[in-house]
């Protein structure tokens, strides 16, 4: 039983600003939803150092848990805010009474996490929470119509963390929870799709492995690029469940390898340490690393979210994607994301496969596999449910969503991270269209965001050199020495040396890497991607999805064609463009555009107004 509660420090420092009411019932949603989420990491209170007092034996443990979705119970406007629920926890609350389709589930409070997070290593859930989490899954059980770990219809379900600032892909989810020799039967003879049920199988044992049991990732990598390069396969989606079959004996012998242990057959066993190793991945390093990054409280404590699972990978007419309301680089309005036909969310966000984009634009050669066309009326609900959400928080929205035989799903909404010169014209165009104050825009873009403005740009006289061209992820332009790990990026730039970091596709561990470098590199991934998303934060540029690059990161070499680039050679890169160039390229210092100038004017005129005697007065 937990001992102690962690980090007790007030959450007082930002509740103001990260504060839910308008969807809520009251008003408008502010903070971690009505600000840029760049403006109010700057802003938060400086990280505190945790201290512990003793468990209350009486704690209503009950208020722990809040429920969502259809038939579940409204809970008080007061308590689900994102200092409680985290960013994830209070958006689906809000979605749901929105009637936006999210699925069901409950989410475990910031609470809690404190004191799991008190406890380290050593934490259990005490017996009487357990019970309570037991109490909400019975009702779960009943709204889905299917049961957890049964042999009919069994229900599976998603372990998802959530803080109240945005800190993409630094905290762990496992899917696919409930899984098992027996349930796998069940899952295939409900839908009748033996592929469907054991894809979902490995990616329990892909996700819960590493997370969970500390199997390292890359274990059920290998096998599975060894599997499909002996039967010559490009894809995971071209395995057939005959292929599954056989290749799952291998994932779970690797864990048995690693552990000692059988890969863990009761679903009760499997959620409860879900939640555990969740919680406990408020402390991972490179969550650590990230709060420190944007001056985030290792106070706030993260919460957990249980869900009911919605496929994407059920076939054609179901899949992943992720969109952006608004362009996060230059702010231009229309949806701005990607789709991956029979996938899950993580194929999306990983970077591992290069996804399809939502419209059909005609200057895109992959127009015909967008999602606009494969399944035009989703993607009409898709469009309107993205404007509601976007009037609704009052910001520009980055949305996760699941496809599952042609029914759409949203399973996360929040102010999505925005480059400085998309953050100014958001605001401006918010502001234009009546959907926030003057005032307002001015208080969401950050002051010091506003000297991104100013970072280079590639001369249009450099262009044509270009010997890759990739996704332009993350505005700017940046030359420095071309490296390959993470661990040589933080290196280098410790010395001084400018780098431009180059990976296949990066990963949440490299944060410290991608903060060091002056640029970032792929050769997978889209404009969702875990690389594109951080940069954007962090303020780097990017040119993501460079398909023409092989990237060798052990043998410290990149290849386009004939082309050959080693560590310590000079690159440029132009994340407005896309576009990799070998050697240092002369770069420009852009101007600033109307945008700009018209949200100087309004801080000018609201300092003047705010320095008016008779405002003061009143």
């Amino acid at each position: 039983m937990l001992q102690t509660e962690a980090f007790g420090v007030s959450r007082k420092a930002g509740r103001g600003r990260h504060h839910m009411d308008a969807v809520l019932g009251v008003g408008m949603i502010e903070g971690v939803f009505g600000a840029t989420p760049r403006a109010a990491e700057h802003r938060v209170a400086p990280v505190a150092k945790p201290f512990a007092v003793p468990l209350d034996p009486l704690a209503d443990f009950g208020s722990w848990i809040v429920e969502f979705g259809v038939g579940a119970p409204l809970p008080a406007g007061n308590a689900v805010g994102p200092d409680r629920l985290g960013g994830k926890g209070a958006g689906l609350v809000a979605m749901a009474r929105l009637g936006v389709p999210v699925p069901p589930g409950f989410t475990i409070t910031t609470e809690a996490g404190r004191r799991m997070a008190a406890a380290g290593e050593a934490a259990q859930l005490p017996p009487a929470f357990e019970a309570r989490i037991a109490e909400a899954l019975a009702r779960l059980e009943g709204r889905a119509g299917s049961r957890f770990g049964g042999t009919d219809a069994p229900l599976l379900l998603a372990v998802r963390s959530g803080a109240q600032a945005s800190m993409p892909g630094m905290m762990d989810t496992v899917l696919n929870l409930g899984l098992n020799d027996r349930t796998v039967l069940a899952l295939a003879a409900r839908h009748g799709d033996a592929r469907f049920a054991y894809d979902c199988y490995r990616r329990l044992i892909q996700t819960y492995a590493p997370v969970v049991l500390g199997v390292p990732g890359r274990v059920f990598d290998r096998l599975l690029d060894e599997f499909k390069d002996a039967r010559g396969l490009l894809r995971d989606a071209d395995l057939t469940a005959e292929d599954w079959q056989t290749l799952l004996p291998q994932f779970l012998a690797a864990v048995q390898a690693h552990t000692g242990q059988p890969f863990p057959q009761e679903p009760a066993a499997q959620l409860r340490a879900a939640i555990l190793a969740v919680f406990r991945s408020w402390m991972n390093p490179r969550a650590v690393a990230y709060r420190a990054l944007h001056a985030i409280p290792d106070s706030w404590g993260t919460a957990v979210t249980v869900q009911a699972m919605v496929f994407g990978n059920r076939g054609e007419d179901s899949g992943s994607g992720v969109l952006f309301t608004r362009d996060p680089s230059t702010g231009e309005p229309g949806l701005c994301g990607e789709f991956l036909a029979n996938a899950q969310g993580e194929d999306v966000v990983s970077g591992i496969r290069d996804p399809d984009p939502l419209a059909a634009r005609a200057d895109d050669a992959r127009a015909d596999r967008s999602m606009e066309r494969r399944l035009p009326a989703v993607y009409a609900d898709l469009c309107a449910v993205s404007a509601r959400l976007e009037r609704a928080f009052g910001d520009m929205q980055d949305i996760e969503f699941t496809v599952e035989s042609g029914r759409l799903f949203v399973l996360q909404t929040r102010s999505g991270k925005r480059s400085a010169a998309a953050a100014v014209r958001i605001a401006v165009d918010l502001a234009d269209e009546g959907i926030i104050s003057r005032r307002t825009a001015v208080e969401r873009v950050d002051p010091q965001a506003l000297d991104e403005l100013l970072r280079p740009v590639l001369s249009p006289e450099a262009a044509p050199n270009a010997i890759a061209t990739g996704l332009a992820a993350s505005p700017g332009a940046a030359t420095g020495r071309a490296v390959f790990t993470a661990e040589e990026a933080v290196r280098l730039a410790q010395a001084g040396v400018p780098v431009i970091l180059c990976r296949p596709e990066t990963l949440p561990d490299e944060i410290c890497g991608m903060q060091a470098a002056v640029g970032i590199l792929t050769a997978r991934g889209g404009f969702t991607s875990h690389a594109a998303t951080v940069a954007r934060g962090l303020g780097r540029p990017c040119v993501a999805g460079a398909r023409a690059l092989r990237i060798e990161p052990e043998a410290g070499r990149m290849t386009i064609g004939t082309i050959l680039v080693q560590a310590g050679d000079l690159l440029t890169i132009d994340g407005g463009s896309g576009a990799v160039l070998l050697g240092a390229a002369p770069l420009l210092t852009p101007q600033a555009d109307g945008a700009v100038a018209r949200l100087l004017a309004w801080t000018q005129a609201e300092g003047r107004r705010a320095e008016d005697p008779a405002r003061i007065r009143a």
